[in-house]
């Protein structure tokens, strides 16, 4: 459901935190750039297709924080693949700051669901499905209510409660969870993961 003076509002507001912060960062980035080339070698942006509002597909723009895998040398899971310093990164969340420039472009808002796979379009409830109402965001509700850590019933769940009641308010809430969050350094990954397990459709889907 369209709410005009709240979309307007919103995206004027990334376009420019997005612009300030790319310009502020940039520095930071730099530094991350080389330092991802050092550890992990060429390319140090991570490319990847993703969905974003109505599951129209855009390129996600990230640090990388995995090796490439190897088949057959014991570095094909993400685990494995997965390096001292990428696990840094990502505690950190400076793997994000690239997306920044999704944000500015309009593939993604500052605050909203996380794109994730397009190979998961097709196994989301319909329920579910309405995370694509709005644009993806760099930090969203089930992010700062614990990340990874999360089962993936309770992810999506709380991805839909934030399209049902996005605000204003909702999204300063958010981002100031965010910095306390990555502060403390929570829910980075899944309990015995490197990263959050693959959804592979909720066993309630029937009952939308």
């Amino acid at each position: 459901m369209a709410r005009k003076p709240y979309d307007v509002a919103k995206r004027t507001g990334d376009i420019l935190v997005s612009g300030v912060a790319l310009i502020v960062a940039s520095p930071v980035m730099l530094v991350t750039a080389a330092l991802v080339a050092k550890d992990l070698g060429r390319p140090v942006i991570f490319r990847q297709p993703r969905p974003g509002r109505g599951g129209k597909i855009f390129t996600l723009y990230k640090f990388r924080s995995m090796r490439d895998a190897t088949v057959g040398e014991g570095v094909e899971s993400d685990s494995a693949r997965l390096t001292t310093f990428g696990r840094r990164l990502r505690s950190t969340s400076l793997d994000e700051l690239p997306s920044l420039l999704n944000v500015f472009k309009g593939d993604m808002s500052i605050v909203g669901p996380r794109p994730l796979l397009v190979s998961y379009l097709e196994r989301y409830s319909p329920r579910q499905a309405r995370r694509h109402e709005v644009r993806p965001g760099v930090t969203g509700l089930a992010q700062v209510s614990g990340r990874n850590a999360l089962g993936w019933s309770e992810r999506l769940e709380l991805d839909v409660e934030y399209v049902e009641n996005r605000s204003l308010r909702l999204d300063l809430s958010i981002i100031w969870r965010t910095f306390a969050a990555v502060i403390r350094r929570e829910g980075i990954s899944a309990e015995g993961s490197a990263t959050m397990d693959e959804f592979r459709g909720d066993e309630r889907r029937g009952n939308g």
